[in-house]
């Protein structure tokens, strides 16, 4: 693994650790205003898994030659929300708005980890190889969906931390294995 990938992952873990120290007073913390409320109503329902994965794939259509990540988003994609939602049921943690009476969004599964965090995170590392130029704008957006479900009451800060480093990391693996070993690209039906 390469030195900035350790220390990217070093520093995510350490600051998940931080970051569940830091929950309750995150939470407490949050100023409420009424144009935030809606406007980050709006941003975290374009985080959802779905919404997510049709943007990009459209990405991906939209030009030929890239169209063999395409197996490798989808299975990221297919991966990482199957590992979240594991990891919901096992560490069955209570949401925040369980302790808060302001409810945004009405949830019906476990806190940590966010997966809506971890479905914006998990473009990163596709997109940063077939569309670098809009790496950093993805970036913008999913660290404004994570806050969004902060700022909701619906994830706590380590919660949205833990579904970032779970996305990214699938991603980053699947990314890792297909430019290896070429798995989709020697499927027949993904070849162009």
């Amino acid at each position: 693994m390469k030195t900035k990938n350790i220390i990217f992952y070093s520093a995510g873990i350490i600051l998940l650790i931080i970051s569940f120290f830091l929950d309750k007073l995150v939470l407490v913390s949050m100023v409420r205003n009424p144009i935030l409320d809606y406007a980050l109503g709006s941003v975290t329902h374009f985080g959802s898994v779905f919404i997510v994965l049709i943007v990009m794939t459209s990405l991906f259509l939209w030009q030929e030659r890239k169209r063999e990540w395409i197996p490798v988003l989808w299975v990221s994609f297919l991966a990482s929300s199957i590992l979240c939602l594991i990891l919901k049921s096992i560490i069955a943690r209570p949401r925040p708005e369980d302790l808060v009476a302001a409810h945004f969004i009405i949830s019906t599964v476990y806190s940590f980890p966010s997966l809506h965090a971890s479905a914006s995170f998990t473009a990163i590392p596709i997109l940063d190889l077939e569309f670098p130029k809009l790496k950093w704008f993805w970036v913008l957006f999913a660290v404004i969906v994570a806050f969004s479900r902060i700022y909701l009451n619906v994830h706590y800060l380590s919660d949205v931390i833990g579904g970032a480093l779970l996305g990214f990391a699938v991603a980053h693996f699947f990314v890792f294995i297909e430019k290896k070993h070429k798995i989709f690209q020697r499927i027949k039906i993904f070849r162009r």
